[in-house]
């Protein structure tokens, strides 16, 4: 059998069983066993459980990220596109939950330099999704009000939201990838339509309108 086959056999068999069972819980053997391979075999190829769990979050990062640049077409209005990506995150995360388990849970709880992979991929996302922010402030005004800083956190925001949201959509099989990004279109864009109109939210309009009513 061609290596690369052999080593993605070895990648799938580590994904499932660190999703399920945990980094620290998972052993070179349950993996070795799932994919039918022997464990010398494994450490040959992958050297060790570290380096066998590093290359499981780059690969499964590189497929997140990929899922998503593809569910934005680059054709329509940017929230079209934000709907795209978003629909293709939520599609991924539940067709592939431990992978999703993998680099939301596992990689981020057992530190550096584990964490760090993810960190890679998130910022990859992030700097993606602002320049869908920036894209629909430019659409709604020549000479849109959103300054960069506030169109990062938007979008450190919405990644936030979208991972929390994959968690609880993860489940609960009767939530589709639609419906898990319909509600964050729906909290998400209808806030990012009113800062485009110049409609802000501050603590003073809060206390002012607390006291009219």
């Amino acid at each position: 059998m061609p290596r690369a086959v052999r080593e993605r056999q070895m990648l799938d068999a580590a994904v499932t069983t660190f999703g399920q069972r945990g980094y620290r819980a998972a052993s070179m053997d349950e993996i070795a066993e799932l994919a039918g391979v022997s464990k010398p075999l494994v450490y040959l190829y992958l050297n060790s459980k570290e380096d066998l769990f590093t290359a499981c979050i780059r690969r499964e990062a590189a497929a997140l990220v990929a899922a998503v640049r593809a569910g934005v077409t680059g054709d329509g209005s940017a929230d079209r596109q934000l709907w795209g990506g978003l629909t293709a995150f939520f599609a991924h995360t539940a067709e592939h939950p431990d992978a999703w388990a993998v680099l939301h849970s596992q990689a981020r709880t057992h530190g550096e330099p584990f964490a760090a992979e993810v960190a890679v991929m998130r910022e990859e996302i992030v700097v993606f999704v602002t320049s869908l922010i920036a894209a629909a402030a430019r659409e709604a005004h020549d000479d849109p009000s959103l300054g960069e800083r506030e169109v990062a956190g938007l979008a450190q925001a919405l990644i936030g939201a979208a991972e929390s949201l994959a968690g609880w959509a993860n489940t609960d099989p009767s939530v589709s990838a639609k419906e898990a990004a319909a509600t964050l279109m729906n909290f998400a864009w209808a806030g990012l339509g009113n800062l485009m109109e110049g409609r802000r939210w501050s603590p003073a309009a809060a206390g002012a309108a607390a006291v009219e009513g």
